[in-house]
Protein backbone atom coordinates (compact mmCIF):
# COMPACT_ATOMS: atom_id res chain seq x y z
CA UNK A 1 0.00 0.00 0.00
CA UNK A 2 1.46 3.38 -1.02
CA UNK A 3 1.60 6.53 1.08
CA UNK A 4 -1.59 8.03 -0.36
CA UNK A 5 -3.54 4.77 0.06
CA UNK A 6 -2.37 4.39 3.66
CA UNK A 7 -3.36 7.96 4.47
CA UNK A 8 -6.73 7.49 2.80
CA UNK A 9 -7.33 4.28 4.78
CA UNK A 10 -6.15 6.04 7.94
CA UNK A 11 -8.70 8.82 7.44
CA UNK A 12 -11.65 6.45 6.96
CA UNK A 13 -13.01 7.09 10.46
CA UNK A 14 -12.73 10.83 10.00
CA UNK A 15 -14.75 10.60 6.79
CA UNK A 16 -17.36 8.40 8.49
CA UNK A 17 -17.62 10.92 11.34
CA UNK A 18 -18.35 13.86 9.06
CA UNK A 19 -22.10 13.89 8.45
CA UNK A 20 -21.83 15.93 5.29
CA UNK A 21 -18.96 14.28 3.45
CA UNK A 22 -16.77 16.40 1.21
CA UNK A 23 -17.88 14.36 -1.79
CA UNK A 24 -21.54 15.29 -1.24
CA UNK A 25 -20.68 18.87 -0.45
CA UNK A 26 -18.56 19.43 -3.55
CA UNK A 27 -21.24 17.88 -5.76
CA UNK A 28 -23.60 20.78 -4.94
CA UNK A 29 -23.86 24.46 -5.81
CA UNK A 30 -21.30 27.15 -4.97
CA UNK A 31 -23.64 29.32 -2.88
CA UNK A 32 -23.87 30.64 0.70
CA UNK A 33 -25.25 27.32 1.96
CA UNK A 34 -22.17 25.60 0.51
CA UNK A 35 -19.81 27.79 2.56
CA UNK A 36 -21.87 27.34 5.74
CA UNK A 37 -21.91 23.55 5.33
CA UNK A 38 -18.20 23.48 4.49
CA UNK A 39 -17.35 25.37 7.67
CA UNK A 40 -19.48 22.97 9.72
CA UNK A 41 -17.82 19.96 8.05
CA UNK A 42 -14.33 21.27 8.80
CA UNK A 43 -15.27 21.93 12.44
CA UNK A 44 -16.69 18.39 12.74
CA UNK A 45 -13.33 17.05 11.53
CA UNK A 46 -11.79 18.77 14.60
CA UNK A 47 -10.00 21.43 12.64
CA UNK A 48 -11.09 23.93 15.28
CA UNK A 49 -13.50 26.84 14.85
CA UNK A 50 -10.82 29.47 14.22
CA UNK A 51 -8.90 27.44 11.61
CA UNK A 52 -12.12 26.30 9.87
CA UNK A 53 -13.41 29.88 9.64
CA UNK A 54 -10.06 31.08 8.31
CA UNK A 55 -10.00 28.34 5.65
CA UNK A 56 -13.54 29.14 4.46
CA UNK A 57 -12.85 32.90 4.44
CA UNK A 58 -9.72 32.37 2.34
CA UNK A 59 -11.67 30.09 -0.01
CA UNK A 60 -14.40 32.73 -0.50
CA UNK A 61 -11.74 35.31 -1.32
CA UNK A 62 -9.87 33.02 -3.74
CA UNK A 63 -13.06 31.90 -5.52
CA UNK A 64 -13.98 35.54 -6.11
CA UNK A 65 -10.47 36.64 -7.14
CA UNK A 66 -9.93 33.68 -9.51
CA UNK A 67 -13.56 33.74 -10.77
CA UNK A 68 -14.06 30.07 -9.95
CA UNK A 69 -17.55 29.00 -11.04
CA UNK A 70 -17.83 25.35 -10.00
CA UNK A 71 -17.41 23.35 -6.80
CA UNK A 72 -14.67 21.13 -8.27
CA UNK A 73 -12.56 24.22 -8.84
CA UNK A 74 -13.38 25.33 -5.29
CA UNK A 75 -12.32 21.92 -3.96
CA UNK A 76 -8.90 22.18 -5.59
CA UNK A 77 -8.60 25.70 -4.25
CA UNK A 78 -9.44 24.54 -0.70
CA UNK A 79 -6.82 21.80 -0.97
CA UNK A 80 -4.18 24.40 -1.86
CA UNK A 81 -5.24 26.54 1.10
CA UNK A 82 -5.00 23.61 3.53
CA UNK A 83 -1.59 22.57 2.17
CA UNK A 84 -0.44 26.14 2.79
CA UNK A 85 -1.84 25.94 6.34
CA UNK A 86 0.17 22.75 6.91
CA UNK A 87 3.45 24.02 5.45
CA UNK A 88 4.63 25.89 8.54
CA UNK A 89 8.20 24.56 8.55
CA UNK A 90 10.46 21.78 7.32
CA UNK A 91 8.51 18.51 7.55
CA UNK A 92 11.63 16.35 7.17
CA UNK A 93 13.86 15.21 10.02
CA UNK A 94 17.20 16.98 10.21
CA UNK A 95 19.54 14.38 11.70
CA UNK A 96 22.62 14.72 9.52
CA UNK A 97 25.41 15.30 12.06
CA UNK A 98 27.10 12.30 13.66
CA UNK A 99 25.84 11.69 16.19
CA UNK A 100 22.57 13.58 16.06
CA UNK A 101 19.76 13.46 18.62
CA UNK A 102 15.98 13.12 18.53
CA UNK A 103 14.28 13.82 21.84
CA UNK A 104 10.74 12.42 22.20
CA UNK A 105 8.35 14.15 24.59
CA UNK A 106 4.61 13.84 25.33
CA UNK A 107 2.21 12.56 27.97
CA UNK A 108 2.01 8.88 28.87
CA UNK A 109 -0.01 6.65 26.57
CA UNK A 110 0.39 8.61 23.33
CA UNK A 111 2.75 6.07 21.76
CA UNK A 112 6.22 7.56 22.38
CA UNK A 113 7.96 4.21 22.92
CA UNK A 114 6.29 2.64 19.87
CA UNK A 115 7.19 5.67 17.77
CA UNK A 116 10.84 5.40 18.82
CA UNK A 117 10.80 1.71 17.93
CA UNK A 118 9.29 2.28 14.50
CA UNK A 119 11.62 5.17 13.72
CA UNK A 120 14.61 3.07 14.85
CA UNK A 121 13.63 0.40 12.33
CA UNK A 122 13.34 3.01 9.56
CA UNK A 123 16.68 4.63 10.33
CA UNK A 124 18.42 1.27 10.57
CA UNK A 125 16.90 0.36 7.22
CA UNK A 126 18.56 3.49 5.82
CA UNK A 127 21.91 2.15 7.03
CA UNK A 128 22.21 4.32 10.14
CA UNK A 129 23.59 3.11 13.48
CA UNK A 130 20.92 3.86 16.08
CA UNK A 131 21.10 4.03 19.87
CA UNK A 132 18.05 4.27 22.17
CA UNK A 133 18.28 6.12 25.49
CA UNK A 134 15.69 5.04 28.09
CA UNK A 135 15.42 8.39 29.91
CA UNK A 136 11.82 7.79 31.07
CA UNK A 137 12.93 6.41 34.43
CA UNK A 138 9.78 7.41 36.33
CA UNK A 139 7.28 5.04 34.73
CA UNK A 140 7.42 1.41 35.74
CA UNK A 141 8.50 -0.81 32.83
CA UNK A 142 9.12 2.10 30.42
CA UNK A 143 12.74 1.00 29.90
CA UNK A 144 11.61 -2.63 29.58
CA UNK A 145 9.22 -1.69 26.77
CA UNK A 146 11.95 0.25 25.00
CA UNK A 147 14.34 -2.68 25.38
CA UNK A 148 11.82 -5.00 23.70
CA UNK A 149 11.79 -2.59 20.73
CA UNK A 150 15.60 -2.39 20.70
CA UNK A 151 15.79 -6.19 20.46
CA UNK A 152 13.07 -6.28 17.80
CA UNK A 153 14.88 -3.67 15.69
CA UNK A 154 18.39 -4.89 16.46
CA UNK A 155 19.66 -1.56 17.82
CA UNK A 156 21.59 -0.69 20.99
CA UNK A 157 20.00 0.72 24.15
CA UNK A 158 21.34 2.54 27.20
CA UNK A 159 19.25 2.28 30.37
CA UNK A 160 19.55 2.49 34.14
CA UNK A 161 17.46 1.42 37.10
CA UNK A 162 13.93 2.74 37.68
CA UNK A 163 14.01 6.16 39.37
CA UNK A 164 17.50 7.00 38.06
CA UNK A 165 18.32 10.54 36.98
CA UNK A 166 17.13 10.86 33.34
CA UNK A 167 19.90 13.33 32.55
CA UNK A 168 22.46 10.74 33.74
CA UNK A 169 20.96 8.21 31.30
CA UNK A 170 21.31 10.74 28.48
CA UNK A 171 24.92 11.45 29.48
CA UNK A 172 25.71 7.72 29.42
CA UNK A 173 23.99 7.38 26.03
CA UNK A 174 26.05 10.23 24.55
CA UNK A 175 29.28 8.67 25.83
CA UNK A 176 28.29 5.29 24.38
CA UNK A 177 27.28 6.87 21.06
CA UNK A 178 30.65 8.60 20.67
CA UNK A 179 32.52 5.39 21.49
CA UNK A 180 30.45 3.22 19.12
CA UNK A 181 30.27 5.54 16.11
CA UNK A 182 26.48 5.93 16.45
CA UNK A 183 24.66 8.05 13.86
CA UNK A 184 21.41 8.83 15.73
CA UNK A 185 20.45 8.77 19.42
CA UNK A 186 16.69 8.47 20.11
CA UNK A 187 15.82 9.62 23.63
CA UNK A 188 12.62 8.57 25.41
CA UNK A 189 11.57 11.03 28.16
CA UNK A 190 9.08 11.00 31.02
CA UNK A 191 5.50 11.71 30.05
CA UNK A 192 4.52 13.07 33.41
CA UNK A 193 6.35 14.38 36.45
CA UNK A 194 4.77 15.84 39.57
CA UNK A 195 4.04 19.16 37.93
CA UNK A 196 4.77 21.28 34.88
CA UNK A 197 7.77 22.97 36.56
CA UNK A 198 9.41 19.61 37.32
CA UNK A 199 8.93 18.52 33.72
CA UNK A 200 10.42 21.79 32.46
CA UNK A 201 13.40 21.42 34.80
CA UNK A 202 14.02 17.83 33.68
CA UNK A 203 13.90 18.71 29.98
CA UNK A 204 16.12 21.76 30.57
CA UNK A 205 18.67 19.58 32.35
CA UNK A 206 18.73 17.11 29.46
CA UNK A 207 19.05 19.99 27.00
CA UNK A 208 22.03 21.45 28.88
CA UNK A 209 23.83 18.09 28.74
CA UNK A 210 23.19 17.84 25.00
CA UNK A 211 24.49 21.40 24.50
CA UNK A 212 27.62 20.65 26.50
CA UNK A 213 28.41 17.17 25.17
CA UNK A 214 27.30 17.58 21.55
CA UNK A 215 27.65 21.28 20.69
CA UNK A 216 26.40 22.07 17.20
CA UNK A 217 24.87 18.61 16.67
CA UNK A 218 21.57 18.30 14.81
CA UNK A 219 18.74 17.93 17.29
CA UNK A 220 15.01 17.33 16.91
CA UNK A 221 12.58 17.71 19.79
CA UNK A 222 9.51 15.78 18.69
CA UNK A 223 6.19 16.03 20.50
CA UNK A 224 4.18 12.82 20.20
CA UNK A 225 0.41 13.33 20.23
CA UNK A 226 -2.48 10.86 20.07
CA UNK A 227 -4.80 11.88 17.20
CA UNK A 228 -7.81 10.31 18.95
CA UNK A 229 -7.67 13.00 21.67
CA UNK A 230 -8.52 15.75 19.17
CA UNK A 231 -8.59 19.24 20.68
CA UNK A 232 -7.18 17.91 23.98
CA UNK A 233 -4.05 17.04 22.05
CA UNK A 234 -3.84 20.65 20.93
CA UNK A 235 -4.00 21.81 24.55
CA UNK A 236 -1.16 19.39 25.43
CA UNK A 237 0.85 20.64 22.47
CA UNK A 238 0.53 24.27 23.57
CA UNK A 239 1.78 23.38 27.07
CA UNK A 240 4.76 21.40 25.77
CA UNK A 241 5.65 24.11 23.27
CA UNK A 242 5.98 26.53 26.18
CA UNK A 243 8.25 24.20 28.13
CA UNK A 244 10.28 22.34 25.52
CA UNK A 245 10.77 24.32 22.30
CA UNK A 246 9.49 21.55 20.02
CA UNK A 247 10.75 21.25 16.43
CA UNK A 248 8.08 18.89 15.14
CA UNK A 249 4.96 16.83 15.85
CA UNK A 250 4.44 13.09 15.53
CA UNK A 251 0.72 12.34 15.35
CA UNK A 252 -0.06 8.73 16.28
CA UNK A 253 -3.23 6.61 15.94
CA UNK A 254 -4.60 8.64 13.05
CA UNK A 255 -6.20 5.44 11.75
CA UNK A 256 -8.24 5.15 14.97
CA UNK A 257 -9.32 8.78 15.00
CA UNK A 258 -12.52 10.33 13.72
CA UNK A 259 -10.84 13.74 13.97
CA UNK A 260 -8.19 13.97 11.25
CA UNK A 261 -8.65 17.74 10.92
CA UNK A 262 -6.64 18.12 14.13
CA UNK A 263 -3.48 17.87 11.97
CA UNK A 264 -4.34 21.20 10.32
CA UNK A 265 -5.33 22.82 13.63
CA UNK A 266 -2.01 21.85 15.24
CA UNK A 267 0.09 23.21 12.38
CA UNK A 268 -1.89 26.45 12.22
CA UNK A 269 -2.25 27.22 15.91
CA UNK A 270 1.27 26.17 16.94
CA UNK A 271 3.28 27.02 13.85
CA UNK A 272 5.10 23.69 14.29
CA UNK A 273 5.33 21.20 11.39
CA UNK A 274 3.87 17.71 11.59
CA UNK A 275 6.80 15.41 10.68
CA UNK A 276 5.34 11.91 11.05
CA UNK A 277 1.92 10.33 11.28
CA UNK A 278 0.99 6.89 12.54
CA UNK A 279 -1.62 5.11 10.42
CA UNK A 280 -1.55 1.56 11.80
CA UNK A 281 0.03 -0.97 14.14
CA UNK A 282 2.70 -2.27 11.77
CA UNK A 283 6.37 -1.39 12.14
CA UNK A 284 6.22 0.42 8.76
CA UNK A 285 3.04 2.36 9.60
CA UNK A 286 4.87 5.42 10.91
CA UNK A 287 5.05 7.60 7.82
CA UNK A 288 6.90 10.81 7.01
CA UNK A 289 4.22 13.48 6.69
CA UNK A 290 3.43 14.87 3.25
CA UNK A 291 0.96 17.77 3.29
CA UNK A 292 -0.20 17.35 -0.31
CA UNK A 293 -0.99 13.64 0.01
CA UNK A 294 -2.68 14.19 3.36
CA UNK A 295 -4.97 16.94 2.08
CA UNK A 296 -5.94 14.98 -1.07
CA UNK A 297 -6.90 12.01 1.10
CA UNK A 298 -8.72 14.26 3.57
CA UNK A 299 -10.76 16.58 1.32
Amino acid sequence: MGFFDKIKAGLTRTKENIGHSFDQLFAGELDDDFYDELEETLILSDMGVETAMKAVEELRRAVKADRIRDTEGARECLRNILVEFLNVGDQTLKLDSRPSVALFIGVNGVGKTTTIGKLSAQLKGEGKRVLMAAADTFRAAAADQLEIWSQRCGVDIVRQHEGADPAAVVFDALSAAKARGTDVILVDTAGRLHNKQNLMNELSKISRILDRELPGADRETLLVLDATTGQNGLVQAKQFKETAGITGIVLTKLDGSAKGGIVVAIAQELGVPVKFIGVGEGIDDLMPFDAGSFVRAFV
